[in-house]
């Protein structure tokens, strides 16, 4: 699923794949329109998506999926081809690949006793306390995100021995599950209010939805305690650094790290301003340094890695 800003690149990296025997389908989420936090009115007066008024509208978060894909025509599509199950993960999370022990767990269930969703959880560590939870609460599975939680509560939700766990966004839903709901217009997910300042200083309101938040729909809902490496996002290129090094293989479509690293906890890597952009981070590697027994790593300032610069017995940790 993509939302308007990423539809053309995704479609250009798709294309070296035209020749190789997977079917990868592309379906665009909605476009809101983004609202004057004053006035409560839309920004946009114009449906273009050219020009100035791009700006005017915005992609309504993950939870936006269920109705999207519902909407493309490839939900049906897949129904009929008898699939029963989606795994759903975040495109940034390398992590996430099909795990055939929790699909097994799926379809061997009684029919009448069927789980519609699963959510995959891991530990909690100190870079996820923002992370949203799971919570039971009228007898249902709910997910709990920090922006639900009152100001007072914030440093309670946060806390690693309160919450042990945290939402990895896999989630392993049903298919004919989805489509009943979509169709009774039982999806009821909690409306998250996201405001912005856009470029021009005007504040608007965005309201988005989460695609967990669904968990509460859904008949026999389950949270799954996943090991941590089916949570590996890539967001910055401080990330890119680790999945680009010898810490990680590449085996068949999953990134694993390697079995001579004494801990299977990653390395803290805080690479500066200077490295924020694609292009400029892979300008100042001239090659990716050696990780294996990297703790942490902070780099700041206008600085450039040359080659074989990180040598045997100063390997632990530089600044």
């Amino acid at each position: 699923m993509n939302s308007f800003n990423t539809d053309e690149d995704t479609k250009k990296i798709l294309q070296k794949y035209t020749h190789h025997r997977v079917k990868i389908h592309t379906f665009n989420q909605s476009r809101y329109p983004r609202i004057n936090k004053e006035s409560l009115l839309p920004v946009s007066t114009s449906l273009s998506m050219t020009g100035q008024s791009a700006e005017g509208w915005y992609p309504p978060g993950h939870g936006d999926i269920y109705a999207s894909f519902y909407n493309s025509g490839l939900m049906d599509q897949l129904i009929a081809q008898g699939k029963e199950y989606i795994f759903v993960s975040n495109i940034d999370n390398l992590g996430a690949t099909v795990d055939l022990h929790i699909l097994h767990h799926l379809v061997s269930q009684p029919n009448g006793k069927r789980c519609e969703f699963i959510m995959e959880v891991t530990d909690k560590t100190r870079a996820d306390v923002k992370g949203g939870t799971l919570i039971q609460y009228e007898g249902k599975l709910r997910l709990l995100e920090i922006a639900q939680v009152p100001k007072a509560h914030v440093d309670e939700f946060k806390s690693v021995s309160k919450f042990k766990i945290f939402n990895t966004n896999n989630l392993w839903i049903s298919l004919p599950a989805i489509k009943r709901l979509q169709e009774q217009k039982a999806m009821d997910l909690e409306i998250i209010v996201n405001p912005k300042t856009l470029d021009g200083g005007q504040n608007v309101v965005q309201l988005e939805t989460a695609v967990g938040a669904a968990i509460k729909c859904f008949d026999n809902a389950l949270g799954i305690n996943v090991p941590r490496s089916r949570f590996l996002p890539v967001k910055t290129t401080s990330d890119l650094l680790l999945v680009m090094s010898n810490l990680y293989s590449l085996d068949a479509g999953s990134l694993t790290m390697s079995p001579r690293r004494e801990f299977p906890t990653t390395p803290h890597v805080k690479l500066g301003s200077s490295f924020t952009n694609v292009q400029e981070y892979v300008n100042r590697f001239e090659s990716i340094p050696d990780m294996l027994e990297l703790d942490h790593l902070t780099v700041s300032g206008d600085v450039t890695l040359g080659k074989k610069r990180f040598t045997e017995g100063h390997r632990h940790h530089h600044r």
